[in-house]
């Protein structure tokens, strides 16, 4: 009976110090139990609190300062170019509006799992299409349907872009950069907080969205200024022997790199700031194109998921392709 009454007794100070350190807001671990009695958790679970705080184990904890209240997913596509001005085969040697299909299809997972998280972030979707097929379009917009979530679809007026991009372009590189134009036109006209630009040949994981979302939050308080994310671990970034740093963000390692494709999130904050560098790219075709977001990345830190997050379907030779170390093939079947 003494040794039940001092079970007892422990049990009630350890009810009362948890107590104290919920109203205090500190986190306590218990290791022999591989548990967080504050948070109710198993340490393997996510122990981060979207918009307050991040907790990174074994480096503790960082107050966000930076709190993420809505993302807009603009998803530029156009199912009757393979390859803009090449003849090359992708990557499951399919015809590009699969890639478009299950790129949408792998974001609409992507985003139901984050909202299935996050209840204080809205999220929507605008589909910006040049020069698919009608029966493409249908398809796209079924596909839409069937996200729960709330989503636009606009077909672009090429003619609308005749007089503000430069000529002598061919046509695929024409239609891209207008869509791009018209993308960022949007973003700048709308209300919103995070704008995430993704091109229609990139196939996200399941918990790419969230990831990003708590890495955003905790990046962008670390280094307290608006910042970069990418989706995807490019080859082309290990053939560059340029120093990097390495974070951690809530389940992946990010490295800092200064070069990317145009599939990026960011702030409508950075967004404004950066308005007329970005405007450049929908204007003419520098060489890189990129060149204008690369310009940006010496001021704002842009960061690559290690492993990535969603892979880009090129050639299986193209270094601007097939991200290492991910399961390619069942990221694809799952999303057909």
């Amino acid at each position: 009976m003494k040794n039940v009454k001092n079970i007892n007794r422990s049990n009630f100070f350890k009810k009362v110090f948890i107590k104290i350190c919920r109203m205090f807001d500190f986190e306590i671990i218990d290791q022999a139990n591989f548990s967080s009695p504050t948070l109710n958790k198993n340490l393997d679970q996510t122990l981060s609190t979207q918009g307050s705080k991040s907790i990174t184990l074994p480096m503790g904890q960082v107050d966000i300062k930076r709190k993420i209240s809505s993302i807009k997913i603009i998803i530029r596509t156009c199912t009757s170019e393979l390859i803009m001005d090449q003849n090359k085969r992708r990557l499951f040697d399919c015809e590009k509006n699969e890639y478009t299909f299950r790129t949408l299809k792998s974001l609409i997972r992507s985003i139901n799992k984050a909202k299935a998280v996050f209840n204080n972030i809205n999220f929507d979707i605008l589909v910006t299409d040049t020069n698919s097929s009608k029966e493409d379009i249908v398809k796209i917009k079924e596909i839409l349907k069937s996200s729960n979530t709330d989503h636009k679809f606009t077909s672009i007026k090429l003619k609308e872009f005749e007089n503000k991009i430069k000529t002598g372009y061919s046509k695929a590189k024409f239609s891209n950069m207008a869509n791009f134009y018209y993308s960022l036109l949007r973003a700048k006209k709308e209300d919103g907080d995070i704008f995430y630009f993704v091109e229609d040949d990139y196939i996200h994981s399941a918990n790419a969205i969230t990831e990003m979302i708590y890495s955003y939050e905790k990046f962008a308080t670390i280094f307290n200024k608006e910042l970069v994310l990418l989706p995807s671990d490019y080859p082309y970034l290990y053939n560059n022997d340029h120093n990097t740093k390495i974070y951690l963000g809530e389940k992946n390692h990010w490295r800092l790199v200064f070069e990317s494709l145009v599939t990026f999130m960011t702030s409508k904050k950075l967004i404004e700031e950066n308005f007329v560098k970005l405007e450049r790219m929908g204007v003419e075709w520098i060489d890189p194109w990129e060149k204008p977001l690369h310009e940006i990345y010496q001021k704002n830190p842009c960061l690559s998921p290690v492993p990535s997050l969603a892979f880009h379907c090129a050639n299986i030779n193209s270094v601007f392709g097939i991200s290492p170390a991910i399961d390619h093939k069942k990221l694809w079947d799952e999303n057909k």
